[in-house]
């Protein structure tokens, strides 16, 4: 008999720039396996048809009892041509990559951790809303300076994976009822933004982004979306848990 405890999903990827509203431009299919001991593993495999180039992204994270980020795999095919594989280990004092990709070759790093810090940034969606467990929501509705390491600054991290120390902010904003086409969830608002640069690329910083998470242990993305040039809007069609 399984101890282990399976929750599977499908958000829905839509555009809200003009003359596309409502239409889909990718989509990505999780599932976090929350063992006994209080460690979990997302897998996310995540597909961005619209802007071009297409993005494919698989993701294997691991975070332990305390929510302390452990390992992370991703595999990046843009364009539908292979970009870069990468495998990060999150140490007690250091983050090490091992990396390849056509760009980049064979790429072995090592950073030290200075200070503290809140999470490993992987890039899909349904991690964008785990990641908010770390702020306390027990001082009401603030913002705070959010720092996360990286395997890549670009806004789609469509980029070769490498270590990047990153700082941005997010704030939580209230508690709201959602209704999806998942269903209807008690949330937690949340909104990330980057007066810091922190995620700079040719566009600029990281437009401002809303994010809904379910209001319990397990933090779902329920819905969400991101201003500025990007314009785009997410939602959970699909949970099962």
């Amino acid at each position: 008999m399984q101890q282990h405890r399976t929750i599977t999903g499908k958000i829905l990827y839509t555009s809200r720039k003009p003359g596309r509203e409502g239409q889909e431009r990718g989509r990505e299919m999780f599932t976090w396996t929350v063992h006994t001991d209080g460690k979990r593993t997302l897998r996310a495999r995540c597909e961005i048809d619209e802007p071009a180039p297409t993005v494919h992204r698989d993701v294997v994270y691991s975070l332990d009892e305390n929510d302390r980020p452990m390992d992370c795999f991703i595999r990046l095919t843009i364009g539908d041509k292979f970009m870069g594989t990468g495998l990060f280990i999150i140490g007690p004092d250091t983050v090490e990559c091992e990396s390849y990709g056509p760009s980049i070759g064979r790429l072995s790093q090592r950073m030290p951790i200075i200070g503290e810090f809140d999470g490993f940034g992987t890039h899909p969606i349904v991690a964008d809303a785990y990641i908010t467990k770390k702020i306390d929501r027990s001082r009401g509705p603030h913002f705070r300076k959010f720092r996360n390491y990286l395997p890549s600054a670009d806004h789609r991290g469509a980029t070769p994976p490498q270590i990047v120390d990153s700082t941005i902010e997010l704030g939580y904003v209230g508690e709201e009822t959602v209704t999806v086409a998942a269903g209807t969830f008690d949330c937690y608002h949340f909104q990330f933004t980057d007066e810091e640069g922190g995620m700079v690329n040719a566009n600029g910083a990281h437009p401002p982004y809303d994010v809904w998470v379910t209001a319990d242990e397990d933090a779902i993305f329920v819905q969400g979306g991101v201003g500025g040039y990007m314009q785009t809007w997410y939602e959970l069609v699909e949970l099962a848990r």
